[in-house]
């Protein structure tokens, strides 16, 4: 058998100049939301099955690279029943790992607590531009708070970080999972096949109008329920007009409202509320929201409040809201924009013979010591056979080269 110099479909290499990227976008986004308040976890990539298929995962439960039961436990398992034979997978999200790492911590944590979470998620979907099988994820969670601060909070600490990166002008898309329930409620719809109803209308930015109408008709809902409910979708009005003929609790609307108006207050962006928004998990359970920069046509980072997981290990109401950075576009913006990764660092290359004598070699070491104590880049190399293409490829990396 042949060895395979490529990686697996879906996942990628990174060379040294992807890394350094990857590497700079982390630290401005530690950084900021240091400044925030936000402490830094870490859970594993494995999780156990029972959590990632709880139905609260939404599309992303039929992406789930599961992993099998080992020695015994395989063996004894039947060998016909697919589910039998596996006890853990590879996560698809940060929230799922988090709400366990929580409730198994949260005596010796904060109150709220405010985690910052960054590692790689696994999907098993069909690879394509931007989209991959492993991608890190980036994730801001404020466990305990059961106001709209944390909504506010959440989004002002994103945006900051983002103009770090010389985003500006943003568009923040804003909803809430209740008056996505009552616009059901509104429309005559079951209420049971709300989740179905969800994931089509989550579609429409990609699809289109009509084909959600179509795809909508396939499960048997009456067709003036269908064109109530897409004639309400469509309107366009604002929150306090868009709300007046729901069944839904004016709080749920002014809640809203709050959220806008502080958040304008500490950012340049522009907020619209969006009834056809809906974030692809059920786990969301009141406000949701997503943000655009100027110039893009979708979403890099969007998340909303999930008050109910966590008490599906306690037993009790702990309320909970995050959002989610999309790390793997942003780097790719990034890198279709040219962006260079600033430093204020010199980097030298000492190249030496191979002839060189050892009292000159302990120098050329003793020099080198000095200017990294400096905070300089600095390595040593031995001169190659070809030294024009060597010391071309130094200064295209940005060093002055010292013989």
């Amino acid at each position: 058998m042949d060895y395979i110099k490529t990686p697996t479909k879906g996942m990628r290499d990174f060379l040294p100049k992807d890394m350094e990227l990857r590497e700079y976008v982390l630290k401005v986004m530690k950084d900021t939301y240091e400044n925030f308040g936000f402490e830094m976890i870490g859970t594993p990539s494995v999780e156990h099955i029972e959590n990632l298929t709880n139905k609260q995962g939404g599309e992303n439960e039929k992406l789930i690279f599961k992993i099998l039961k080992r020695g015994d436990k395989l063996e004894n398992s039947d060998q016909n029943d697919l589910d039998s034979l596996v006890d853990s997978g590879l996560r698809y999200d940060l929230t799922v790992p988090l709400t366990r790492l929580y409730a198994n911590n949260m005596q010796n944590l904060n109150y709220p607590f405010r985690a910052f979470q960054t590692g790689y998620s696994y999907r098993a979907e069909r690879p394509q531009k931007g989209r991959y099988r492993e991608l890190m994820q980036c994730d801001l969670d404020i466990i305990g708070e059961k106001t709209n601060l944390a909504e506010i909070e959440l989004i002002t600490a994103v945006i900051t970080f983002l103009k770090k990166l010389d985003f500006k002008q943003f568009k923040i898309k804003i909803n809430d999972r209740r008056i996505l329930k009552a616009l059901i409620e509104y429309a005559n719809i079951p209420l049971d096949l709300m989740d179905k109803v969800l994931i089509i209308l989550d579609k429409l930015d990609k699809i289109g109008l009509n084909n959600v109408k179509e795809e909508l008709s396939k499960l048997n809902i009456k067709e003036d329920s269908i064109s109530k409910y897409l004639d309400k979708v469509s309107s366009n009005s604002d929150i306090l007009t868009f709300c007046k003929d729901l069944p839904i609790e004016e709080e749920i609307v002014t809640n809203l409202e709050e959220i806008i108006n502080c958040v304008l207050i500490n950012v340049d962006a522009q907020i619209i509320f969006d009834p056809s928004l809906v974030r692809g998990m059920g786990y969301y359970t009141g406000p949701i929201f997503e943000i655009e920069a100027e110039g893009l046509e979708s979403a890099i980072g969007g998340g909303g409040r999930y008050d109910n997981m966590i008490g599906n290990y306690l037993k009790e109401s702990i309320p909970a809201c995050g959002f989610s950075i999309g790390f793997e576009r942003l780097v790719l913006l990034l890198e279709e924009r040219g962006f260079k990764v600033p430093s204020n660092k010199e980097k030298y290359c000492y190249v030496i013979d191979k002839n060189l004598s050892s009292n000159e070699k302990q120098q050329i070491f003793k020099l080198a010591y000095q200017k990294r104590k400096e905070n300089n880049i600095v390595k040593i190399v031995l001169k190659s056979k070809n030294f024009k293409f060597q010391k071309e490829t130094l200064e295209k990396d940005g060093y002055t080269i010292i013989l």
